[in-house]
């Protein structure tokens, strides 16, 4: 009961929710970046929402099942296929024994995320299998090293009836809308021109991006504020160092730092700026707590209700 990895691609990991509760240890949270796509690819499954799946960026990988399973595939476009056969994401799929799946390239967004029934089979480090390079923590063999070509996947349950995600509640991965901001303890320390080109211009994201943070290119944001005591770093602080653009830390940030903060992105809007490539024009704009909070409930409520989300047959290639 396996898949065998032909290709790795540029990053392939296994990853869950993350590790919470050991951050005083100095140990980062991980898991899925784009944790929207990660729980859809597991209701699809009707899995735990935060069982291990594997989180696939850019393409360049491919496996072949050693048996017949029902897959799941959500998150990025990455001309994902069958054999030859083209597979769209948002749905689950019978991959037959012998069949090949291949995702090859980016054709919109960053990172898929593969579901298998009952979740991947995987060690627990510190209550996680979430992959955090960085630190050799998690993966298949605990050491925090990505998923390597020939090494064999196991999943943990039965496989279901193949089934799509409603197409209302498929996010737009290349929504124009603006990533929502709550504001941080350090925002009156910025200049007022600085406050308002944070929230009236274009932001790019650079190429210096990765699973730890995303950097972005705009107009200087300059800070009163000297040296500060470093202090916990929430999922999607924005940072702003000395050269003022400002850094957006994700799921394999530090735990700690001393620079300060315009505020941090809500999760949702952290799920999108992970699915967003290097040369992609943004906007942020700012959020109080408790709207922020609401819809945050709102989204967590259609998970909770389990199978009571309606979902339409599955078009799959069997």
């Amino acid at each position: 009961m396996s898949l065998v990895i032909e290709r790795h691609g540029l990053l392939a990991t296994l990853q869950d929710a993350g590790r919470f509760g050991v951050r005083h240890l100095g140990v980062g949270q991980g898991g899925g970046a784009d944790w929207i796509s990660l729980r859809w690819a597991n209701w699809l499954l009707g899995n735990a929402l935060d069982a291990a799946v594997i989180e696939i960026t850019l393409g360049g990988f491919s496996l072949v099942a050693e048996q017949d399973v029902c897959l799941a595939l959500c998150g990025a476009d990455l001309d994902a296929r069958l054999d030859d056969a083209p597979l769209a994401p948002w749905r689950s799929f019978i991959l037959r024994r012998g069949q090949r799946l291949s995702l090859n390239q980016a054709r919109l967004g960053l990172r898929a995320y593969l579901a298998a029934p009952g979740g991947f089979a995987a060690p627990q480090v510190l209550g996680s299998c979430a992959t955090v390079v960085r630190e050799g923590l998690g993966g298949l063999h605990r050491d925090g090293r990505p998923l390597a070509e020939g090494e064999r996947l196991s999943w943990r349950g039965a496989s279901p009836t193949p089934r799509e995600v409603p197409a209302q509640r498929i996010p737009a991965l290349d929504s124009r809308a603006p990533l929502a901001v709550v504001l941080g303890a350090q925002i009156g320390d910025f200049a007022g021109q600085s406050l308002f080109d944070a929230f009236n211009s274009e932001w790019t994201v650079d190429n210096r991006a990765d699973r730890m943070g995303v950097r972005l290119l705009g107009p200087r944001l300059e800070c009163r504020r000297g040296e500060m005591i470093s202090e916990g770093i929430p999922l999607g602080a924005i940072q702003v160092p000395a050269d003022g653009q400002p850094i957006v830390l994700l799921n394999d940030r530090q735990t700690i730092g001393g620079y300060p903060r315009l505020g941090a992105l809500t999760p949702q809007a952290v799920a999108r700026l992970a699915q967003c490539p290097p040369g992609t024009n943004l906007r942020l704009t700012p959020v109080g707590l408790e709207i922020a909070q609401r819809q945050q409930r709102q989204l967590l409520a259609l998970w909770q209700h389990g199978h009571a989300v309606a979902s339409a047959p599955a078009r799959c290639t069997a």
